[in-house]
């Protein structure tokens, strides 16, 4: 028998902190990522957890040939620290010996080690377990988990409760046509489409929750902007007096989580090049009265008087950040009909509901809004919308029980991810995406 103290040794130096170890002698382990034969040596960029390591093998001092080392071969490397300022880390290492850890079988089939991986978003997909090994688009992933990261500390200093909500339920939340069915042992289930029962139920147990977690939609656009399977970011606050406070909660999220991101992710915002908004205020406008800016300024009649039509989102962030300086914009008070049935209408007119959406860079990224929180009023207009009461017992159990007004939204992490890194299509800010047409990798 042996015992596991759980004292983890760490005794080789982390990339970022070479710099302190100029004319040591170090280890570290790594992946061979490019090689450049030169005469007489060779530079060698070696891909670690975070940093890529430039490494210089030299026939003078290197006790190795340079024929042992191979592109995505794994080693343990020991090496003398130089200074170099042309370096990311302001410093190279003069190879001295390596121990291999693992060799590939073949080659990759496409090249992915040049600055970016010059394939269609096809290819690039279809081959994610290698191409996400290109120094780009591992940057991406990694100022995802960065966004991750400082929602998760204004959830915390804000006292918010994480919860883990089912992913299997026996109902939709957002009803529609746009969920996926599945077998549970006989019975007909569902994969959820939001948290947002479960929100709802947890704020009248903790009063303040979020969730990040995957949602299904079974929605059978092949966009840009669409995939069937995103991580969403959700929250749910109670005892709120209307549904500006969401808002504001948001606007704060927002402010903290990129601050956060350019202190601890400045290596990957430097490389991708990436331009992070400033934020102090968003501006909101009514959606009704976005609708008429949007005719006025571009003489454009719109077809869809109850949402915008992509071109519409776009045109409208132009506008807005022409004339306020934002690339954020909340739209307010959208039409009932576009508004699940939890969602609170507007006082003295039923046609409208306490809701908005946040476009950025001409993309919606958030829908949220002030709930129905009295048990009678939700009954009343679930029935008005032909809907069984009955089915969703459990979820009214909370309401009938007492629940404080309420309010929250759901940010799409794919879309924003996207919107800030300038991506084109919301699947390469996607690690593994799952669409109409790609059930793999």
């Amino acid at each position: 028998m042996i015992y596991i103290n759980g004292n983890i040794e760490n005794n080789r130096v982390e990339a970022e902190h070479f710099i302190d170890f100029i004319g040591k002698e170090v280890s570290l382990q790594g992946v061979i990522y490019k090689i450049r034969e030169m005469s007489g040596f060779a530079f060698v960029l070696l891909q670690t957890k975070r940093h890529m390591v430039q490494c210089v093998w030299s026939e003078e001092f290197s006790l190795f040939p340079l024929s042992d080392l191979v592109c995505n071969m794994s080693v343990l490397l020991t090496a003398v620290v130089i200074s170099e300022e042309r370096s990311s880390t302001g410093c190279e290492l003069r190879m001295k010996s390596i121990k291999k850890l693992s060799a590939p079988v073949e080659q990759t089939p496409i090249v992915i080690n040049n600055r970016q991986v010059g394939v269609s978003l096809d290819i690039l997909l279809q081959y994610r377990p290698i191409t996400l090994r290109n120094e780009r688009e591992r940057a991406i992933f990694k100022i995802q988990e960065g966004l991750c990261s400082g929602f998760r500390k204004f959830f915390g200093e804000n006292n918010f409760t994480e919860i883990h909500t089912p992913k299997i339920v026996y109902s939709g939340a957002e009803g529609g046509a746009n969920i996926f069915k599945l077998d549970y042992f006989g019975k007909e289930a569902y994969l959820a489409q939001s948290p947002q029962f479960y929100k709802q139920m947890m704020v009248g147990v903790f009063e303040r929750v979020f969730e990040i977690a995957p949602v299904f939609r079974a929605e059978k656009h092949h966009t840009a902007r669409h995939i069937n399977e995103y991580t969403s970011v959700d929250f749910e606050v109670g005892f709120i007096e209307n549904y500006t406070e969401i808002m504001t909660y948001e606007t704060k999220m927002l402010i903290e989580t990129l601050d956060f991101l350019q202190a601890h992710y400045a290596y990957e915002l430097n490389l991708l090049k990436v331009k992070i908004p400033t934020v102090n205020q968003i501006p909101a406008v009514d959606f009704e009265d976005a609708k008429c800016m949007l005719e006025k300024t571009y003489k454009r009649v719109s077809t869809d008087m109850e949402d915008f039509e992509p071109e519409e989102e776009k045109l409208l962030c132009d506008l807005i950040k022409k004339e306020t300086g934002s690339e954020f914009v909340f739209v307010t008070r959208y039409k009932s009909s576009k508004r699940p049935f939890y969602a609170m209408e507007t006082p003295g007119n039923s046609n409208v509901t306490e809701s908005f959406d946040l476009l950025f860079r001409g993309l919606e990224i958030t829908t949220g809004g002030q709930r129905i929180h009295d048990y009678d009023e939700q009954v009343e207009k679930m029935k008005n919308r032909g809907m069984n009461v009955d089915l969703f017992k459990s979820y009214l159990m909370a309401h009938q029980y007492g629940l404080p007004p309420h309010g929250g939204l759901g940010l799409g992490l794919e879309r924003f991810t996207a919107r800030l890194l300038d991506l084109p299509n919301v699947r390469q800010a996607t690690l593994f995406p799952r669409d109409t047409e790609r059930l793999e990798p």
